[in-house]
């Protein structure tokens, strides 16, 4: 299926010995990982308007492992709640869009009334529909502020997985490096390579 399929870890782990396992866990986990930031931010990026060139599907990404993780591979083995997590923000976004349509319906709905009424009645009936146009505005406003919150943190999530892979195991964290196209996060620095600017998480430092 060619050089993008990822290759299922347990099929991979049994072949090796018990540190090369953990090895190549971490490294399979830390390159979806990066794959995953690049993709929310991408999507993210583009719904503020950006021209945003990267293709891969970070849902998609997120339901491929979802589905290696019933075999115990990579994902679920270091965060599973991050599963959940992930879960529960899709279902706010989907709600958050819901809402959005169902409130400008709404609202077109009671301006086509009012416009009605005020051709067949009085045209003072039309204030009240146009009395609503704003709200429309700040409906979309709120719905693209709420959106973009979760996508932040969506991305976030998993900037701090990375960070705590990276610290776990000895990886080198300039081979996970990874694009961004949003410049407020943490626990990242930038990477320029020719004229190519990257993002690479740093290992999350242990306090004690």
């Amino acid at each position: 299926m060619g050089d993008d399929v990822i290759r299922d870890s347990v099929e991979v782990a049994l072949e090796l010995d018990e540190k090369e396992v953990y090895s190549h866990i971490a490294h399979e986990s830390a390159e979806d990982i990066r794959r995953i930031i690049s993709s929310i931010d991408a999507e993210r990026a583009r719904k503020k308007g950006f021209l945003v060139y990267y293709q891969d599907d970070w849902d998609a990404l997120i339901r491929e492992r979802i589905r290696k993780g019933k075999r115990h591979t990579a994902f679920d083995f270091y965060n599973p709640q991050l599963l959940d997590i992930w879960e529960a923000k899709v279902e706010e976004l989907k709600d958050i869009r819901k809402a959005k349509y169902f409130l400008v319906s709404l609202i077109s709905v009671i301006l086509g009334i009012s416009l009605l009424a005020a051709v067949l009645v009085s045209w003072y009936l039309l204030l009240p529909g146009l009395a609503l146009l704003p709200f429309i505005a700040w409906v979309l406003d709120r719905a693209r502020e709420r959106s973009d919150l979760i996508y932040h943190q969506l991305t976030q999530f998993f900037i701090d997985e990375m960070r705590v892979l990276l610290a776990k195991y000895p990886l080198d964290p300039d081979r996970y490096r990874f694009k961004v196209f949003n410049d407020d996060y943490f626990g990242i620095r930038r990477l320029q390579i020719g004229r190519e600017v990257f993002a690479v998480a740093e290992p999350l430092k242990n306090e004690n």
